[in-house]
């Protein structure tokens, strides 16, 4: 038996050869599986080559940004005949675009899964059957605005965007948002702010070009550097009742938007230590040194073990939350622990990776690089290992550990 090969496959072939050793994918319909394809198809031929330079110049390669989202991705005809597309798809979904790189990933779910859940669980029903098919073809483009410049894990006690009821029903908006991803050029702005009389969160969408509104990119990144991130303030902002979230009310909300947005950031995770490991593994078998295959060493094979074994433990978690998820089984411990225990996989996957490509593991020709530099913002961002560590803590101990 030859050394497993990372190539695209043909229709009939397995879509994940390496990365998914237990065959999580035979969990897929064949439809499922050829949407995946096009998309894999797509990334190859598209996005790939463009990566490295785009990456290293710090922009996000807009021409791709139209094809697909003309793939038809988020809710596919071909698999919604019976309802919307299932949750397996959507993970699998993530995990493409992450394996293949990590902004794109995270470009994508910004819409497809932070402002759509916003949307899914902030919205009236009204505002929904308004709202949600224009979210899910991009006619509407949104993004989630939570984090604030002195707030980020305390953020449920520490959010200081202001939000004062006027007397003709509308609202002014006052306070400052950071490291919103793809704000720049979204429509609308998912903005969190602590209501003036009540001190409870509510959300609002906040057009991105009104009045009072100022966007600055944040500049000098060494993680995610094609996704374009931003800080946002806002200085009197005027919005209309109609377009508050009329189902946000309290933190409480909001976190019923977070248990359910990290089970898409472990699917992240997993992504890209899949695509470190088999960037990897791609190399170590080209790669001759001593006279002979760098992959047919002895300490190379264990650390591709290790690696294998990460992104294993990694599609393991995430594919049994998202099936518990399915059944309508929402736990903050439970998305908290995906989060947490994938993105600690990550990190040492992609390590390991850099590892076994040596000195080409610091060049972006590889691909080790971009995916062992991008893997730090995952690491951090939708909950650090920390605050995912005390939720879990809570949940075990029924004691919460966190500060008051």
């Amino acid at each position: 038996m030859g050394p497993l090969t990372t190539t695209a496959p043909t229709m009939g072939a397995r879509l994940y050869s390496a990365a998914d050793w237990y065959d999580a994918e035979s969990l897929l319909t064949q439809d499922e599986r050829r949407v995946l394809a096009r998309l894999r198809d797509f990334l190859d031929r598209e996005a790939k080559p463009l990566l490295a330079e785009y990456w290293e110049r710090g922009e996000f390669p807009e021409q791709l940004a139209r094809p697909l989202i003309d793939l038809d991705l988020m809710e596919p005809a071909e698999l919604t005949v019976d309802g919307p597309a299932r949750g397996i798809y959507q993970g699998f979904r993530i995990f493409e675009l992450a394996r293949t790189d990590a902004s794109l990933a995270t470009w994508y779910t910004a819409q497809a899964g932070l402002f759509r859940t916003a949307i899914r669980v902030g919205a009236s029903e009204d505002q929904q059957a308004e709202w949600m098919p224009k979210v899910i073809d991009f006619s509407l483009k949104g993004v989630f605005s939570l984090t604030e410049p002195e707030s980020g894990s305390d953020i449920a006690g520490g959010l200081s965007t202001t939000a004062r009821r006027q007397a003709d029903g509308s609202w002014i908006l006052d306070g400052a948002k950071r490291w919103i991803g793809g704000a720049a050029t979204a429509d609308v702005l998912a903005v969190f702010a602590r209501d003036t009389a009540d001190g409870q969160v509510k959300a609002f969408l906040v057009d991105r070009t009104a009045d009072d509104v100022t966007l600055e990119k944040i500049h000098g990144k060494t993680s995610l550097r094609m996704m374009q991130n931003a800080h946002i303030t806002l200085a009197g902002v005027r919005v209309p009742e109609s377009m508050r979230l009329q189902n946000v009310n309290s933190f409480k909300d909001v976190a019923a938007m977070l248990r359910a947005m990290r089970s898409d950031v472990a699917w992240i995770a997993t992504g890209i230590a899949a695509g470190a490991f088999e960037a990897a593994l791609a190399y170590v078998n080209g790669r001759q040194q001593f006279g002979r295959s760098l992959g047919s060493f002895q300490l190379v094979q264990e650390k591709l073990a290790r690696m294998l074994g990460n992104v294993t433990a990694s599609l393991s978690l995430v594919v049994r939350l998202t099936e518990q998820q399915a059944k309508g089984i929402y736990r903050d411990q439970d998305s908290a622990l995906a989060k947490m225990q994938t993105s600690l996989f990550m990190r040492d996957t992609v390590a390991l990776a850099r590892e076994v490509v040596g000195g080409n593991g610091i060049t972006l020709a590889t691909d080790v690089a971009r995916f062992h530099a991008d893997a730090e913002a995952v690491y951090s961002y939708e909950g650090t290992h920390e605050i995912n560590a005390l939720i879990i803590g809570r949940a075990l101990t029924g004691e919460s550990a966190f500060t008051r």
